[in-house]
């Protein structure tokens, strides 16, 4: 910990108070949290308890660190990653050698971090396909873990093993939470995960004192907890089945659905439509590409070009009819509902699947999602 608080170092960058209260407030609302959390927020990032970070990374492409180097919408984000992770992150510190390794163990001495992973860790041979310093990645992430107050894994590869962990897998590659079990592990997965994540999770973890809430493969619900699908702003024409056939066609061109060009939206879960990336500008369906599911394990299985079962994620019609919400949500107002917009649109699901059959043309029919038996 460090005597001045997170707030006093906003300060003394130049930023106002009213420009911290707006950071706080927008953390709130990327949390899923009322509005009068905000003030609990500021209270604990005013605290002089700055926690350090040590930023680890193994079988991976750096692409988590560089989303993290671009982070800068909010600005005051920017400034809060770079003041936690300080301490160590091997690829962005000043330091080298054995300068850096004293750093990290100086770090691990004191206790009461947080570590965050990027890449996943290989274990075949006993772990010879990832050494850093001469030390194997295994050998790495159970020093540096054990006295740390949480681990965070960012990206899809320390989440879940990523592109090392696709077949054949030759060097046994697995994710954080196959090795670590006794600390707190939180996974943001994503290729790349999305910055805002990482600082809302830790601005959670600094206002509570614990990890937010997560799903069953320990993501957070504020950022995991409803369908990429239910909150698409292409998914109108998904209900009135419009969809692209073709990349250029006259349907990819007026923005219509990418269900059938492969798009894993139905059933990937994530913020994208509402945070999206690039300073917020857009997201790989805004600029028209499918989802790829970067979110979900062993996403590189499934072929970034095959369509989806549509049945897996929604009731056949066979069910009761399921009537549309009358209202509409908005991006912004998904990011503050969180998984219940998932589940307030994802409602729509059966009727969805209705309007996608009668729209179907009798030589296009194989193209549509066939039924479960």
């Amino acid at each position: 910990m460090t005597d001045s608080s997170v707030q006093q170092v906003l300060t003394e960058r130049g930023l106002t108070r009213r420009d911290f209260l707006k950071f706080c407030s927008s953390m709130a609302g990327a949390l899923a949290l009322p509005r009068r959390y905000s003030t609990r927020i500021a209270q604990a990032l005013e605290a002089p308890k700055r926690t350090p970070v040590i930023w680890m990374e193994f079988q991976d492409c750096a692409g988590c660190t560089e989303a993290l180097l671009r982070a800068s919408r909010p600005t005051v984000a920017e400034i809060v990653l770079d003041i936690l992770s300080v301490d160590y992150h091997e690829t962005i510190m000043a330091a080298s050698g054995h300068r850096a390794e004293e750093a990290k163990k100086q770090t691990i001495d004191a206790g009461g971090y947080i570590l965050v992973v990027e890449g996943s860790i290989p274990r075949a041979e006993d772990g010879v396909h990832c050494c850093i310093g001469g030390r194997t990645a295994l050998d790495l992430l159970s020093e540096a873990a054990s006295n740390a107050l949480a681990v965070i894994a960012v990206g899809h590869c320390a989440a879940f093993g990523g592109v090392p962990r696709a077949a054949p897998n030759p060097t046994d590659a697995v994710g954080v939470m196959d090795l670590v079990k006794d600390k707190p592990v939180l996974n943001l997965p994503g290729c790349p995960y999305n910055t805002v994540n990482l600082t809302a999770t830790v601005v959670h973890f600094l206002t509570f004192g614990e990890l937010p809430a997560m799903d069953e493969l320990l993501r957070p619900l504020f950022a995991f907890g409803a369908r990429i699908h239910d909150n698409c702003e292409r998914r109108g024409h998904f209900d009135a089945g419009h969809f692209v056939m073709e990349w250029g066609d006259e349907g990819h061109r007026l923005g219509w659905c990418l269900y059938k060009m492969g798009c894993k939206g139905p059933v990937s879960f994530h913020n994208c439509p509402a945070v999206r990336y690039n300073d917020g500008a857009s997201w790989p369906i805004g600029s028209g590409h499918g989802c790829i599911g970067c979110s979900e394990p062993d996403f590189w299985e499934w072929g970034a070009y095959n369509v989806t079962e549509l049945q897996k994620f929604t009731p056949p019609d066979t069910f009761a009819p399921v009537q549309l919400p009358v209202q509409q949500i908005a991006p912004a107002s998904a990011a503050l509902m969180g998984g219940l917009a998932g589940l307030a649109v994802g409602a729509a699901g059966a009727a969805a699947y209705a309007s996608l059959s009668k729209k179907e043309k009798p030589e296009a029919a194989e193209d549509a999602p066939a039924e479960e038996e």
